[in-house]
């Protein structure tokens, strides 16, 4: 393969500009892909059975658990190191041959388990075809690193596009067709192959693995941390769920596991890109000496700016809300929802540190915090859970706290930021938010007993508008700056070159 392949040249315009145009694509790409991949689920719904869904959801448990080591996090090394060169490229991608080629292996022989365990001897069919998406990994998590290095996310929103419209159209077409549970199977493997098509094209991946792993110890290294915080994450985000299982009624269970699925959208969907973006970035920044403190500033700002209303908006109308999307018979959801959004925020901003310590190679203060909040929500979750499902939103209220706190006494330092100035970036999202509460608690208090649809209209204006004017009359430099952001200006106080040689 040609060397040049992995020469990044000199950007034509500054790095901010180079980081906007990232979360631009990155953004934009996933949303497209998104609105692909819901307007078809609901045609393929609409054509296949629950049987089809429930049989496909039994061997997804498995695919998922096997899922969480295919060493994606080794690739994601190659982002934070120094230098990185044919070698260094050619070992991890050996490394997640050898871990995918070993978890397809693994779900070949646990595939009649299941199929044991489930009483359903069709989910062994289906997992034997699944294992092919492990095959699949290593030419996805490898060209997207590379590609990240760079931040190059062009190509990828090209990629995610493709394999989104791919996707689509196998599902759709095979249910059609009366394939049955078998569209919901060859569809993301058909998907998945596209995205790794290509990726490997346009990272230009045309290099031989290297299974020879002398002097690969600090990607590995990091790597692995990065597995670990994984499965910490795991822990803490499936705490709940487990523990809860056998104490609630189904009923109770549905409430609260719905409520926490609306009420992680937000975070689930508009963080990922954010930190996608930022761990390259706070990379490149470190590795020019420059100081992380004013990107991460603005990274703190923005994401509080748009999660913080939207999440307390939800919360001052969940009931209207409730009723509204769902119907009457989920109504007893709505004070669930409601706790869950007043600690949300809280949430989003302790998600967003990871790349800045992961950028500056301090993988143990990640493994630190990934630590303390699987041990601090699964404390939380068994002592709140004998309250019912308010009482799990309890533990959440006393979790989500601490966690932030912890993050921030370890990520601050590293940064190069003080407490007073992180605040301060906080205080706009924060005081806005405030006032839109006031206006929407006294027009709800005016309003007559409207049909809940007219109150969730007239409370939801009320919050756009109170939030607005908030911030153009006591934040105009805020709004500015961030209209500036998405303007193409090249010139930035935190720009530097890309003229690194990997």
């Amino acid at each position: 393969m040609s060397g040049s392949g992995f020469t990044e040249q000199a950007s034509p315009e500054g790095f901010a500009a180079r980081v906007r145009i990232a979360l631009a694509w990155r953004w934009g790409s996933q949303l497209i892909a998104q609105l692909i991949t819901w307007s078809a689920t609901i045609m393929v719904v609409r054509l296949l059975n629950p049987a089809d869904y429930g049989l496909f959801a039994m061997s997804q448990v498995v695919v998922v658990a096997l899922n969480f080591l295919n060493g994606w996090s080794f690739a994601t090394s190659l982002v934070q190191a120094e230098r990185v060169g044919r070698r260094e490229i050619g070992q991890v991608f050996a490394l997640l041959l050898l871990m995918n080629g070993t978890l397809a292996a693994a779900q070949l022989l646990l595939a009649p388990v299941a199929a044991d365990y489930y009483g359903q001897p069709a989910v062994a069919h289906l997992l034997r075809v699944q294992a092919l998406i492990f095959i699949t990994t290593p030419f996805i998590a490898l060209p997207a690193s590379l590609l990240s290095r760079r931040l190059e996310f062009r190509s990828q929103g090209i990629a995610n596009l493709a394999s989104a419209i791919v996707g689509a159209m196998a599902a759709l077409t095979l249910a059609w067709l009366g394939y049955g549970v078998w569209a919901l199977v060859y569809a993301p493997i058909l998907a998945f192959a596209t995205r790794g098509l290509i990726m490997t094209v346009a990272a230009r991946l045309f290099v031989w693995p290297v299974f020879n792993f002398r002097g690969a110890g600090q990607l590995i290294g990091f790597g692995g941390a990065l597995t670990l915080c994984q499965l910490f994450w795991i822990i803490q985000s499936q705490s709940d769920i487990f523990i809860a299982g056998s104490r609630f009624t189904p009923s109770e269970l549905g409430l609260y596991s719905e409520a926490l699925f609306l009420t992680l959208i937000v975070t689930g969907r508009f963080l990922p890109p954010i930190n996608e973006v930022a761990f390259p970035a706070y990379a490149e920044l470190h590795k020019a000496g420059h100081s992380m403190a004013p990107f991460f500033e603005r990274t703190v700002r923005s994401v509080l700016l748009v999660t913080a209303p939207i999440y307390i908006g939800l919360a001052l109308t969940a009931p209207e809300a409730i009723i509204t999307l769902f119907g009457d018979k989920w109504a007893a959801m709505a004070p669930i929802v409601t706790g869950l959004c007043l600690v949300m925020p809280l949430l989003a901003l302790q998600i967003i540190c990871s790349p800045t310590t992961n950028a500056t190679g301090h993988t143990r203060t990640y493994i630190l915090t990934s630590a303390t909040g699987a041990v601090l929500f699964t404390a939380c979750f068994l002592a709140g859970v004998q309250f019912g499902p308010m009482g799990l939103v309890h533990a959440w209220w006393v979790a989500a706290p601490l966690l932030l706190l912890v993050t921030l006494v370890l990520t601050l330092p590293h940064v190069g930021m003080s407490a007073a100035r992180y605040l301060a970036a906080c205080a706009p999202a924060v005081i806005s938010c405030a006032i839109m509460a006031l206006a929407v608690i006294a027009v709800r208090t005016a309003l007559p007993d409207w049909h809940p649809a007219l109150r969730l209209i007239a409370l939801t204006g009320t919050g756009v508008m109170a939030y607005s004017l908030a911030l153009i009359i006591l934040w105009r430099d805020v709004v500015r700056d961030s209209w500036t952001l998405l303007r193409r200006t090249p010139a930035s106080p935190i720009d530097l070159p890309a003229n690194e040689s990997v």
